[in-house]
């Protein structure tokens, strides 16, 4: 199967228009919705269930099955069944990707019924692009691919989707969440939809001292707050929030910080790197918009703290730095620790970063 080259920008956006398609009725004969994330899989699916019939059309004409219970054939009996008393009927097939004799599916898409709409779910992988069933669903219905996110493209996506909601998220609000969640965008979803019915009414912005009222995230001791007091060398606050993750391992794993912290140098050296470049070619500087494309950040004042700490981190200590993070990313992990918790590790690594 050949490697997909789609971004989670891209499924993002297709998932936004194909959102919008069905709300607006405009409804394909089917749909193959695939991928390993399963966020945008089943908030179409819920969405077609939802919008193709009305409530009392459902009870006859809308049937789900699941994957580990049927097999292919079986669902190509049931597509093929006439609606009662409406024009369509609505199949669809949740866990798909455990589905007995998936292939048999082939020989409907490639001649779907005109009075059913066959929604599939795939999920964990994508379907084989190769097969007659893929070929078939993309010649005559929706393929909608669903794709993980990676940790920068996180930010982004949660500010779009506050807004979306009717609100706006602060900065240091944003990355709190994206540090507590990770990149699960269901979890993520289910925590925004969560504060914007805790939020007093009315409220269009949600800042770090909302997120640690409603969901109890500290907005003192997290990796945001670790980054800003490495950046600025406060050694002092940077100990006392290691301190902090010490006594909770659980909340604050030291494999997380160290990602936090590795990709915070990582910008720092591509920003020392753009600055020699400049100088040497006798050049500008790149503007603030150009620069947040190549540090993957989304807001300037992130670039803004970035460029006033560059002169304390010269490429060269940089390039230690990120040497540094390497040895305790493979610690972190088990290899060569010591047999050290990750507290001591932490903090032998914030002491061995921040003095001279």
């Amino acid at each position: 199967m050949a490697k997909t080259t789609l971004k989670f920008r891209d499924s993002a956006a297709a998932y936004e228009r194909l959102a919008a398609d069905i709300r607006a009725r405009r409804f394909a004969p089917l749909y193959l919705l695939m991928g390993e994330e399963s966020y945008f899989i089943d908030a179409l699916a819920d969405l077609l269930a939802e919008t193709i019939l009305d409530p009392a059309e459902r009870a006859f004409n809308q049937l789900t099955v699941y994957g580990r219970d049927t097999d292919g054939g079986q669902v190509v009996n049931l597509c093929r069944q006439m609606p009662m008393m409406g024009a369509w009927q609505v199949v669809i097939v949740r866990e798909a990707q455990q589905l007995r004799g998936l292939e048999k599916l082939a020989h409907y898409t490639q001649n779907p019924s005109p009075t059913t709409i066959l929604v599939i779910c795939h999920k964990e992988k994508n379907a084989d692009k190769r097969s007659a069933f893929y070929k078939g669903a993309a010649a005559h219905g929706t393929v909608f691919e669903s794709v993980r996110p990676r940790d920068y493209e996180i930010g982004p996506w949660l500010t779009q989707f506050a807004a979306s909601r009717g609100f706006a998220l602060d900065t240091k609000a944003a990355a709190m969440l994206a540090e507590h969640l990770g990149t699960d965008i269901t979890k993520i979803a289910n925590e925004l939809e969560k504060l914007a019915v805790s939020v007093p009414e009315g409220t269009k912005r949600i800042t770090d001292s909302d997120i640690e009222t409603y969901t109890g995230i500290s907005k003192e001791f997290n990796n945001f707050e670790l980054c800003k007091a490495v950046l600025a060398r406060d050694t002092e606050r940077a100990l006392r929030i290691a301190g902090h993750f010490a006594r909770n391992p659980k909340e604050h794993p030291l494999l997380v910080t160290v990602m936090a912290l590795f990709g915070q140098f990582r910008q720092l050296f591509l920003l020392n790197y753009l600055f020699w470049q400049a100088r040497r070619k006798g050049t500008p500087v790149p503007p603030d918009g150009e620069l947040m494309r190549v540090l993957k950040v989304n807001n300037p004042y992130a670039v803004g703290e970035l460029r006033q700490a560059l002169p304390a981190w010269p490429n060269k200590r940089v390039f230690a730095i990120l040497g540094l993070l390497r040895e305790y990313d493979a610690k972190s992990k088990g290899i060569n620790a010591g047999g050290a918790p990750d507290g001591e590790l932490l903090r032998e690594l914030l002491l061995r970063i921040l003095l001279p």
